[in-house]
């Protein structure tokens, strides 16, 4: 049997703990940054990519909106249900591999936030068949918004000092950590603590990007605009201008008629 990649083994045992990350706190902010890119119009689907416990889904849906939320993790899922039905709203929550969505030109808006799939990868291919997929799953002229890990960042800075500075408050220690400029891929053995109170050890790969690529991958599926911008906690907006001090950007891109 194949070893499961870290992010599912992480998610198999995280969701309560997901929640009380400090990330997740942003969720109203950048839902209305959301609501602005598609002029408040309830008649647009939205699909939630990497969506784990839904909380921008279940926000959006609060909010008059008609939502699907996709992730891999069934136990993200779960919880996501369990929020949707206490805050009495309807979310179409499924479990699918986002380089493989069995949806086409169904969507008005894509969003793929806090690395919801995208940049978790192992390797680049896999990576590009997420945007590649989701591209696919939108109508013409469908927007996609998303964040990634700012590639910039790492250049002018010791991203071991950041994380070590702003460790989530869930117990997480880094017991090892590289990052390697020829790939831009950050490596790390991480131990926290699961929703049983026992140890997850981990051994983490993640890709940052640099604008230019993100541009050109884009491109490359058709986009006929691509914005780029610094991602702000709980405050995306489009006069944020993206800069080494970002650890994420935000990317906007809008699909041809």
């Amino acid at each position: 049997m194949s070893k499961k990649p870290w992010y599912e083994k992480l998610f198999e045992n995280y969701a309560l703990k997901y929640d009380q990350e400090s990330f997740t706190r942003g969720t109203a902010g950048e839902c209305h940054f959301i609501e602005k890119e598609i002029n408040f119009d309830k008649n647009l689907k939205i699909l939630d990519v990497g969506c784990g416990t839904g909380r921008h889904a279940i926000e959006l849906a609060r909010r008059g909106y008609s939502v699907t939320g996709i992730d891999i993790s069934e136990a993200m899922l779960q919880r996501a249900r369990e929020k949707a039905m206490e805050a009495g709203v309807q979310v179409d929550f499924l479990q699918a591999d986002a380089r493989n969505l069995p949806f086409k030109n169904l969507f008005d808006a894509a969003i793929m936030l806090c690395e919801g799939g995208f940049s978790l990868m192992e390797t680049d291919e896999m990576n590009y068949e997420i945007l590649k997929s989701v591209t696919a799953a939108l109508k013409p002229r469908g927007k996609f918004i998303f964040t990634c890990l700012n590639g910039l960042f790492p250049l002018f800075h010791s991203v071991n000092d950041f994380i070590q500075a702003n460790q989530g408050e869930n117990k997480q220690d880094y017991k090892k950590f590289s990052f390697d400029l020829m790939t831009f891929r950050e490596h790390s053995q991480l131990v926290l603590e699961g929703d049983d109170g026992q140890p997850i050890e981990l051994e983490t790969n993640e890709r940052y990007y640099v604008p230019s690529e993100i541009t050109w991958l884009l491109k490359s599926l058709g986009y006929s605009r691509i914005d780029i911008f610094g991602a702000k906690l709980g405050a995306f907006s489009r006069e944020h201008k993206l800069t080494t001090e970002d650890y994420e950007m935000l990317v906007i891109a809008e699909k041809p008629a």
